[in-house]
């Protein structure tokens, strides 16, 4: 399988999970899995929210940000990996001044 994220549609998610602003995907989903690229505004944030039947690894592609992984957080850089275990609860926050941009694929299996 190819995914061609340029070809397409985004979607807008305001307060996603309790979040703040907007939060901009676009998603391939197989039924199972879900592989997306995605994008925080300065300011905006995925809320705190538990994965109960699958796993999340999102790979941060630009800007700056902090993760909240159960009881800690972490800042966020181009590079880094952030892995939510099935069972933990996590959030995305983009603390910089620039769009912070990430791929990320959440998987039942």
């Amino acid at each position: 399988m190819i995914i061609n994220f340029d070809e397409m549609p985004e979607m807008a998610n305001k307060e996603f999970k309790g979040g703040k602003l907007t939060f901009y995907n676009k998603v391939e989903y197989d039924g199972v899995n879900k592989i997306m690229m995605g994008r925080l505004e300065p300011g905006a944030s995925i809320g705190l929210h538990t994965h109960y039947t699958e796993s999340e690894v999102i790979y941060i592609l630009e800007g700056e940000g902090t993760i909240l992984f159960d009881d800690e957080s972490y800042p966020l850089r181009p590079g880094l990996v952030h892995y939510c275990p099935k069972g933990h609860d996590h959030s995305l926050i983009n603390t910089g001044d620039e769009m912070l941009r990430f791929f990320s694929v959440i998987a039942t299996q």
